[in-house]
């Protein structure tokens, strides 16, 4: 069985929380942990140290040994420039799987938030765009589907749902924003 590495998506979000500061493994652990992402994403630390090593082979973190007084050495990694870019794409690229906003776009919206109102507003309105393109998809898709395809039908019209349901929650965001009431940052 060969082992296929899988693009990297929301493991991405990890370099956010070393964007602004270098930070040890633990550390980074502790801030999924205990932070609003603890709602969006949860992660075992085994599984983190791995994806943080995974992140290390890509050029996109670079870790140090650093010494401590009275304390065995730790390893602190801080963001590469190439890091600091595939964070800044990421962040900038809608979510185009509806399968994957929960996690994704979630995260993105954490992120957003610190760096302002201009920039959660950005992503919200980016996000909102390639949701109607893929109502549009798949508006298209069911026009073309045969009649008799009953179960086909019924596949695109719960995507549709789940689509403009995210629709409906971006809205909401977007008002929450406007209201001074989006506060991510807990």
């Amino acid at each position: 069985m060969s082992t296929v590495k899988r693009p990297l998506t929301i493991e991405l979000s990890l370099l956010g929380l070393v964007r602004q500061q270098p930070m040890h493994p633990y550390e980074i652990h502790q801030r999924l942990t205990t932070t609003a992402l603890s709602d969006v994403w949860r992660i075992k630390q085994a599984h983190l140290y791995a994806l943080l090593h995974r992140l290390e082979d890509e050029g996109l973190l670079v870790g140090t040994t650093e010494n401590q007084i009275n304390r065995p050495p730790r390893r602190m990694l801080r963001l590469t420039e190439q890091g600091r870019a595939a964070f800044d794409e990421w962040m900038r690229a809608p979510v185009t799987h509806g399968r994957d906003f929960r996690l994704e776009f979630l995260a993105k919206l954490y992120f957003a938030h610190q760096e302002g109102a201009a920039a959660t507003q950005s992503l919200i309105d980016q996000q909102r765009n390639a949701c109607q393109r893929l109502l549009d998809d798949l508006d298209h898709r069911e026009a073309t589907l045969p009649t008799d395809h009953v179960y086909r039908h019924l596949v695109v019209q719960f995507r549709r749902g789940q689509i403009q349901a995210i629709l409906a929650w971006l809205d909401a965001c977007r008002i929450a924003l406007h209201a001074g009431r989006l506060n991510v940052a807990r």
